[in-house]
Order: C-alpha cells, then sequence, then structure tokens
C-alpha cells in the first residue's frame, strides 16, 4: 500500500491545533510570565516588642529577602508582644491564611513553650512549616549593676532578693535569668518583668533592677559603655554551642562549671538545644508548596549573601549563623524530649519559685 504524502501546510495546521490544545489545559499560573509575589505586600509578625535584638534581626534580613523573592515584593513589619512569642506563633498557627504573603518571627520561646506544653500554646511545632533562622550559635552574659559591688561569685551568692528584669515569663532572656540565678545558687532571686530588651538596659541603669541576662554581642553593640566605663560587673557566660569561645568575653566561666549534676548538666543541654534552633521564620500549616519553596530559596540566598553578613552585624552587634530551611526541619525533629529534664525545664521556665537543687 503506497502512503500519501502531506502537505507542508496541512502538517503545520496539525502542529498549530495540537499547540493550542496542550496551552488550553495547562494551569494558568504556567502560562504566566508574571511572578506570584509582583505588586504584592509580605507582612511578618513578630513575636516581641520593637526595638530589641531580635527585631534588629529582622530589619538586617528585609531587604535581602525582597531582593531575592521573584517579584520583589513590598515588606512590611506587625509586632505582636506577650506570653513569650505564644500569642503571635498561636496567631500564624490559627488565624493567619495560609496562602505565603504573612511570615512569622518568633524567638526561641516558639520552640521552648511547645516542647515544655506551657499554658496557652495552640500551635503544634511539628506541623509548622520553618524557612530558617539567621542565628543559631549564641552567647549569654549574667551582669549586674555596679553600685552593688558585687564583683565576685562570694559576693553575688550573698546578695539577697537580687532584681532580676526581663521582658516577659517564657521569653528567652527570662528563662535564662532563670537558669544563671539557679545554677550560681543565687540567694532568693526576684524576677521582674514587663520591659522591652532596651527597657531592660534603662532599667539597670537606673536601679529598677540589679541584674539581667543579655546575648553578649547585643551588649557590646547596643551598651558598650557597659564594658568600656565598667558600668557593670559580668559574672559568667552560657556558650551556644558549648565550647564557642566569645572573643570579647573568653575569661568568663562558663555556666555548666557551676553544674552540680548530671541532671544539671542535661538541662543546660536541653537550652542549648532550644536556643540551637534560633529565631525562626515560620508559615502556617497548608501554604502552597510552591510558595514555600520560593520563600525557602530566597531565605537561602539571603543567608548566603555578604552584604547580609556586614548589614546583620552592623544592626544586632552579631555575626550571622544561619540555619538553613532543611536543618532547621531537622533540629527541631531531633530536639532532645526527656519528660525528666523537660519537667524541670519546664519550672525554671514558669513563674514560680525556683525548684531547690
Amino acid at each position: 500500500m503506497r502512503l500519501k504524502k502531506c502537505k507542508p501546510k496541512f502538517l503545520a495546521r496539525v502542529a498549530l491545533s495540537g499547540l493550542l490544545t496542550y496551552l488550553l489545559f495547562l494551569p494558568g499560573d504556567v502560562l504566566s510570565q508574571t511572578p506570584f509575589y509582583q505588586g504584592k505586600t509580605i507582612t511578618i509578625i513578630q513575636g516581641r516588642e520593637p526595638g530589641g535584638t531580635g527585631d534588629m534581626r529582622v530589619r538586617a534580613v528585609l531587604p535581602y529577602l525582597r531582593k531575592y523573592i521573584p517579584g520583589n515584593p513590598a515588606i512590611v513589619t506587625e509586632f505582636i508582644p506577650g506570653a513569650g512569642g505564644r500569642k503571635a506563633a498561636n496567631h500564624i498557627y490559627r488565624s493567619v491564611r495560609p496562602d505565603g504573603l504573612t511570615i512569622g518571627n518568633v524567638g526561641t520561646g516558639l520552640v521552648a513553650n511547645a516542647i515544655l506544653g506551657e499554658p496557652g500554646v495552640q500551635y503544634d511545632l511539628d506541623k509548622l512549616i520553618y524557612l530558617g533562622s539567621p542565628n543559631s550559635a549564641t552567647h549569654y552574659v549574667f551582669v549586674t549593676r555596679k553600685e552593688l559591688g558585687l564583683n565576685s561569685l562570694e559576693r553575688l551568692r550573698g546578695a539577697s532578693g537580687l532584681r532580676i528584669g526581663a521582658q516577659s515569663v517564657g521569653h528567652d532572656i527570662y528563662i535564662n535569668g532563670r537558669l544563671f540565678a539557679w545554677i550560681l545558687g543565687l540567694k532568693d532571686p526576684k524576677f521582674v518583668t514587663g520591659y522591652s530588651g532596651p527597657e531592660v538596659d534603662l532599667a539597670l541603669m537606673r536601679g529598677e533592677v540589679d541584674a539581667r541576662v543579655n546575648i553578649a554581642d547585643t551588649v557590646l553593640q547596643r551598651t558598650p559603655d557597659w564594658v568600656e566605663k565598667r558600668l557593670v560587673d559580668f559574672h559568667a557566660i552560657l556558650e551556644i554551642p558549648i565550647g564557642d569561645k566569645h572573643p570579647r568575653f573568653a575569661h568568663l566561666p562558663e555556666l555548666e562549671a557551676f553544674a552540680r549534676s548530671d541532671r544539671e548538666r542535661k538541662l543546660l543541654a536541653l537550652n542549648r538545644a532550644f536556643r540551637l534552633t534560633g529565631s525562626p521564620y515560620i508559615l502556617p500549616p497548608g501554604t502552597p508548596k510552591e510558595r514555600v519553596q520560593i520563600l525557602q530559596e530566597a531565605i537561602r540566598k539571603t543567608f548566603q549573601d555578604p552584604e547580609f553578613h556586614k548589614e546583620f552585624k552592623k544592626l544586632s552587634g552579631d555575626d550571622p549563623t544561619p540555619l538553613m530551611p532543611e536543618a532547621h526541619e531537622r533540629a527541631i525533629k531531633e530536639l532532645p524530649r526527656d519528660a525528666e529534664v523537660i519537667a524541670l525545664f519546664k519550672k525554671l521556665a514558669g513563674a514560680e519559685l525556683l525548684p531547690p537543687r
């Protein structure tokens, strides 16, 4: 049987018809050349007061995140402080529309509050979507007002009723303040809350509180006079991870040196694990996968940008120690969940009196 040759015009019509049929059934977003985020506004909800270290870290991220999201959307921030980040986390988990246009940034209390089963936690840590954190390693120092004359461990332990300032019950500065007080063996310490981060500094200088914990690099960036003019006494440091020496405070004893038992060392290890998850950028469950991937890739590029590193250092006083999205998800899954140690940590994180050692 002899086949007939097809005419070129007929072949062209068939090809065109097939192409039109293919395009007709493609999803609209494949046909569109306009990035999803073009012309849109992303809101970043912060679980803190404005002006503190956490806010400075977010400000450092914003211009680079906008740069690396295709479409370069506008980015604005809102603040929902309170309950150690629980209010903001609950809002993001329960109330935010999962459309990729609202991102949360909550401090380390996000993880600690959930693992400890603190009252008011209405989010599932394992169902949130993680975009990463610009900080994971850090150092906390414990300081007292110079006027108190507590320039030795013996004098510090001999002082009764020291007022230790912090933001709120459950905030990581509050928890670390309680941890220092307990491990150092302070006598009947009092914990005064209701401040923002910078307000605790002012309260210390005015004599409204006697002591506080802060991030070492924040001290150097925000209150350099404390070091240069010796306005405070520095007593101990908490290294996260342990062994990561701070160049300016390497002479301070590490808090674990004061631990008396394996239980106390395990408590410090759990605290370090919480802090290594950093200040997570999160999305609510149900956010479309393709938008999650866009935001995760933008975060990766932001954290890898040398100019971001400079801006982060400038605004927060600290070098970034990024935790990428995949590592962040893995860190959440691998958190220690020892019931006995968690029960002890929960007492330290709460508002009740410190437990006996």
